[in-house]
């Protein structure tokens, strides 16, 4: 999925709406298998979900703190789906 398929969720007081009307923190959000970047200080960084992917193996670090939108690649508004079970 590109990045223009994906969409941007805005960061308001440290959720973003990931379903109508449902919010989630960013806490729960890094692990969401649909996660695909958060923007930190106008930088997009690769979700750290994606350290479990095989294919992108990402190591970088991301400061929830300074986050202000986050991509996801969920168009079918599923919502919150934990790559733990993925993993495990």
């Amino acid at each position: 999925m590109t990045e223009t398929e994906q969409r941007e969720l805005p960061v308001e007081k440290g959720t973003v709406e990931c379903r109508p009307g449902v919010r989630i923190g960013l806490d729960r959000c890094r692990f969401c298998a649909s996660s695909r970047a958060f923007r930190e200080r106008g930088t997009w960084k690769r979700s750290p979900a994606l350290a479990y992917c095989m294919a992108s193996r990402v190591t970088e670090e991301v400061d929830l703190a300074r986050v202000d939108a986050v991509r996801c690649a969920d168009r079918t508004g599923e919502g919150f789906r934990s790559i733990m079970s993925i993993i495990s």
